[in-house]
C-alpha cells in the first residue's frame, strides 16, 4: 500500500433512466415565489409585462431580458431559439428583436410572419407568452439597433451568415479575423440582412407558479376593435 490517495471511482454511465431520477429530484417552484393575483391585473397586457420584467430586474435575475423566439417554417416545422428583447411598446404590446435577414429565424419569418416569445422566470416562477404578426422595421432602426451595440458584437455581425454550415474553426477564425478589420476600417458599416423585427401581441399569457400547486394563469385576447379581453386558464 502506499499514501496516494485512491483514484476516484469511474463516474456511472448517463442513461435515460438516471437522467429521469435526477429530473423528478431536482428543485422546481422552491420559492418563495411572489404573489400574484389575477383580479389586479390591467384591462391590457402591457403594463403587467412591465411590472413582471422590472420586479425581475430589481431582483438581480440573471438576463431577465432574453425570451424564447418561436417560429415556424412554410412547410409547417417549428423552431425556437433564445434571444434578446431590444425594446417594447408598452402601449401597443409590441416587443422589438433583431437578426439576420438570411438566418433561419428570418427565413422563416419572411415565410410565416408570426411567432411567439416567451419569458421564463425561474426564481419567481413565471412565464410570459407573446403571440402574434411579426414584422421588419425600416433600415434606419437597423442601423440604430447594430451601431448602438459594442464592438464584439458590432464584429460578431459581420461573421459570416447566421446559420449558414462552417467548414471548422479555422473557418470561423478567418471570418472573425475579417470581420475584426473591417469594423475597425468602418465603424459605421452595417451587415446588409441586419434586420429589426416587431411581434405585435394578438396573445398574452401570464403564468405564475406557486410552490403549492395552485399556480396561476391569466391570458388576454386582443378584440377586432384593439381592445382586449382576459380570463383565466387552468395551468
Amino acid at each position: 500500500m502506499t499514501d496516494r490517495e485512491a483514484p476516484d471511482p469511474a463516474p456511472s454511465p448517463v442513461t435515460a433512466a438516471s437522467l429521469l431520477r435526477r429530473m423528478r429530484a431536482a428543485t422546481v417552484l422552491a420559492g418563495p415565489l411572489p404573489p400574484f393575483d389575477p383580479a389586479t391585473a390591467g384591462p391590457a397586457p402591457g403594463p403587467l409585462f412591465a411590472e413582471w420584467l422590472a420586479y425581475a430586474l430589481d431582483d438581480g435575475v440573471l438576463e431577465p431580458h432574453v425570451m424564447t423566439l418561436s417560429t415556424v417554417a412554410a412547410d409547417g416545422r417549428p423552431s425556437a431559439r433564445v434571444l434578446m428583447l431590444r425594446g417594447v411598446d408598452l402601449e401597443r404590446c409590441a416587443f422589438v428583436f433583431a437578426s439576420e435577414a438570411g438566418s433561419r429565424k428570418g427565413l422563416e419569418l419572411a415565410a410565416n410572419p408570426q411567432a411567439a416569445l416567451t419569458s421564463y422566470w425561474p426564481r419567481h416562477g413565471r412565464q410570459i407568452r407573446m403571440a402574434g404578426p411579426v414584422r421588419a422595421l425600416d433600415a434606419d432602426a437597423a442601423r440604430s439597433d447594430f451601431l448602438g451595440r459594442r464592438e464584439r458584437s458590432r464584429i460578431a455581425g459581420f461573421t459570416g451568415l447566421m446559420s449558414a454550415p462552417l467548414d471548422g474553426p479555422e473557418a470561423y477564425e478567418e471570418e472573425r479575423r475579417l470581420a475584426s478589420a473591417r469594423v475597425a476600417a468602418e465603424p459605421e458599416a452595417v451587415p446588409q440582412g441586419h434586420t429589426v423585427y416587431e411581434l405585435t401581441a394578438t396573445e398574452a399569457e401570464f403564468f405564475q407558479g406557486d410552490t403549492g400547486g395552485f399556480h396561476r394563469r391569466l391570458r388576454y385576447t386582443r378584440e377586432a376593435d384593439g381592445g382586449w379581453s382576459r380570463g383565466l386558464l387552468f395551468p
